[in-house]
């Protein structure tokens, strides 16, 4: 009752006790706590971080064996580690490492495995092909076979049975023309982020797949952080996924609905206006100790005066804060969600879209299940942490007797390392850490897309990431791995130098050559473009240095390269230097890869006749955390996030490439033409960094 047992290891530990333990002598209260391991809380984080140990410890016999590798016996370990942690978070948290390493189960791949051909698997994230969503064994598929059926909602765990749900059930089937109805709710007070897309591929995917119908929804129903401009970037960002929904509603379009069933569960003795201050009412909830509950004095007021006060706040007779209705639940209930939640409160704050209409505005408990009510939503998706509204959204639907929907909680999306409260970005923005909610090194979905991370690798990491009841915390490698694995085929091949340093060669008369360089080296018959050589040239700084050095196979005054594509091999015939030392340009002489008898080690990329580009390249904005404890997130912020190369070269052929196109720097990495370009100058965005190369220092943080 008090909590402190909350797993089933500590729960059969305290059966045993009292089977085994001889309490003649009395109760030993302090024995009994740490054989049962009273109050004992291991978190999510713990339990991952015992999982990555074993995971690192089997990693190359999981790598050899894939999904004939005996799991249980990396959850036996944790276990054992983790004596009191809840077992069923120990196997979510294996089944999340397991997904990110070897992708989803395939009976193809697993028969591979079993043969013993799959020599390839290194300890990088890399990932299959696309996942196709709309086939069995997607997670979607999964998901679907534990919905119930439409007008089934009655099978659904936990759903209340009233006189009236058979009628109002057979009225919703009609209404809805039998088809499954979900709804996507995001609030317009933020931009989206990556969590809403696995919100938006569950609640558009299940419709589409089941030939039904998904609501784009507004929850508009805080005037004070809404924007006109976040409802249309929400829409975009929809859109932008490929998502196309049935209609678009918003939660202000039942504002009179809504007001006439607050009336009616006023009438029926279920709420009631409380003059307490928010303060007030939290004491009475039970406080910051979480102490006894107690009554509001307001709550057994007649049901004439609540009517008529409430009227009272609707016409603004009311101050803010000095009145708001409450529900009548059951303070009682070990629920906090069935507290007398607050239904309206006034806010003298015009609506975006109902301007001075009003001055009271339903909560978020009041309104979100009595539209999915009105809409006819067959299954009401929302994230894990409103697994506790579950008994508030059922118990008004059935106090009003109305249609009453399924709520389905699923795991919340998190991002390792990644900022995604809307709290914790406005603070990015208001210190200047971030230049607003596009900036690429955010997790907004706007950012994401300015970034150049293509919507059909963001499906496909939500889907590879699937649906659990635990929250996830995913690795930034695995999304990077699908934005890879798509622009790989599609972004062209081109070449840019980001730190260049001059070349010339000395015994070159050729004048002015154009050499062909393919689009896309790995496909057959691809298209190709042309380059521009005239023998003076740009390499990048990092491809040159005067000694040679273990494992550098680069350029140095001991060591020829050759170059990309025209096949040249050069060889340092002398150093330009300035005043002070540092290197201007290096003189190269030159031989037809086929006439040089001397082997090359690495061919490297060049640009010749160039043009000039500022190149922006992104670090994780939040450090890992290093066992350091901290309560301010800012404290983690990488001041070295950005790095820019305002004196990059590129290639003249991809000049007149338009904002959001993607290329393949080679060498490098992909990148993404910015906003901030213009007609003489290209502005690009670090998209995702190629697989990393130990002797590159592009992929190494500041």
């Amino acid at each position: 009752m008090t909590g402190k047992i909350n797993t089933d290891p500590q729960l059969n530990a305290a059966l045993d006790y009292f089977k085994t333990e001889d309490q003649s002598s009395g109760f030993n209260f302090e024995s009994f706590d740490y054989k049962v391991g009273v109050g004992v809380n291991v978190t999510k984080e713990e339990i991952l971080e015992s999982v990555q140990k074993h995971f690192k410890n089997e990693l190359e016999t999981i790598i050899e064996q894939r999904y004939f590798f005996n799991f249980a016996k990396v959850i036996s370990k944790v276990a054992n580690d983790l004596k009191w942690a809840d077992r069923k978070a120990i196997v979510e948290c294996v089944d999340l490492e397991k997904l990110k390493l070897l992708g989803p189960k395939t009976e193809s791949n697993s028969l591979l495995q079993a043969e013993g051909r799959n020599k390839e698997s290194k300890r990088k994230t890399t990932v299959s092909s696309t996942p196709n969503s709309s086939e069995p064994g997607s997670f979607i598929w999964s998901v679907l076979s534990k919905l119930h059926k439409v007008g089934e909602n009655y099978n659904a765990d936990g759903y209340v049975i009233t006189p009236n749900t058979t009628r109002l059930l057979r009225e919703h089937v009609k209404a809805c023309e039998g088809k499954y109805r979900t709804r996507f709710p995001p609030e317009p007070n933020g931009i989206l982020h990556i969590g809403h897309a696995k919100a938006m591929n569950l609640n558009f995917g299940i419709a589409k797949l089941k030939g039904g119908h998904c609501i784009l929804r507004y929850d508009d129903t805080n005037p004070e952080a809404e924007d006109v401009r976040f409802f249309t970037e929400i829409l975009n960002m929809v859109e932008w996924l490929g998502h196309e929904p049935w209609k678009v509603s918003h939660t202000s379009d039942y504002f009179h609905e809504l007001y006439d069933f607050a009336k009616e569960l006023t009438r029926r003795g279920l709420a009631y206006v409380d003059h307490q201050t928010a303060e007030e009412i939290f004491e009475e909830r039970g406080g910051e100790n979480k102490g006894p509950r107690r009554e509001s004095p307001y709550r057994n007021r007649p049901i004439d005066e609540n009517l008529r006060l409430l009227e009272e706040m609707r016409k603004g007779l009311w101050d803010e804060g000095s009145a708001c209705l409450r529900m009548k639940q059951d303070m009682r209930d070990g629920n906090p969600q069935m507290w007398d939640l607050v239904a309206y409160r006034v806010k003298f704050v015009p609506h975006p879209r109902t301007g001075s209409e009003w001055c009271i505005y339903p909560s978020y408990d009041f309104a979100h299940c009595l539209v999915d009510s009105l809409e006819n939503i067959t299954h009401s998706l929302c994230t894990a942490e409103f697994q506790q509204s579950r008994i508030s959204y059922y118990w008004l639907c059935n106090a009003l007797d109305v249609y009453c929907p399924v709520q389905w909680e699923f795991s919340r999306l998190e991002i390792a390392n990644a900022v995604l409260s809307k709290r914790k970005i406005l603070k990015l923005i208001e210190k200047a850490i971030v230049t607003g909610w596009s900036d690429p090194r955010l997790h907004t979905l706007p950012a994401l897309k300015r970034r150049g991370y293509p919507p059909e690798a963001i499906n496909d990491f939500c889907e590879r990431v699937g649906v659990t009841t635990a929250t996830s915390t995913v690795d930034n490698s695995l999304l990077e791995a699908c934005v890879r694995n798509y622009l790989n085929e599609h972004a062209p091949r081109t070449m840019a130098v980001l730190n260049p340093l001059k070349v010339t060669l000395i015994n070159y008369s050729q004048g002015v050559i154009e050499v062909e360089a393919p689009d896309f080296p790995t496909r057959a018959n691809t298209t190709k473009h042309k380059l521009r050589f005239d023998g003076v040239f740009y390499i990048e700084r990092d491809d040159f240095r005067e000694k040679l050095e273990k494992d550098y196979k680069r350029l140095t005054l001991e060591q020829p390269v050759g170059l990309s594509h025209i096949g040249y091999v050069i060889t340092v015939a002398d150093i330009i230097r300035d005043p002070e030392g540092n290197i201007l340009e290096l003189k190269v002489t030159y031989s037809p890869r086929e006439s040089t008898v001397r082997k090359v080690k690495a061919f490297i990329h060049w640009v010749s006749d160039p043009a000039e580009a500022e190149v922006r390249w992104y670090y994780p904005l939040l450090k890992e955390r290093k066992g350091e404890k901290t309560t301010d997130f800012l404290d983690l912020v990488n001041p070295n996030s950005l790095k820019i190369y305002p004196e990059a070269l590129i290639d003249k052929g991809i000049m007149n490439a338009s904002v959001g196109e993607r290329f393949q720097f080679e060498r490098i990495g992909y990148f993404s033409v910015d906003a901030d370009s213009s007609s003489s100058r290209l502005v690009f965005n670090l998209t995702v960094t190629l697989r990393e190369d130990k002797g590159k220092k592009y992929n190494k943080n500041l």
